[in-house]
């Protein structure tokens, strides 16, 4: 896992924001986070 500063997750954050509507980045985003939360589930 990746520890991200309290400002680069805001810069992130204001930039999936920027997005146009519907980007496909932002469903990408959001299966990593599942997958992400399945990873800390099985430890």
């Amino acid at each position: 896992m990746v520890d991200y500063t309290a400002a680069e997750q805001h810069r992130a954050a204001r930039e999936v924001e920027a997005l146009p509507e519907g980007a496909m980045l932002v469903r990408m985003l959001g299966d990593y986070a599942v997958l992400r939360d399945q990873a800390r589930a099985s430890w």
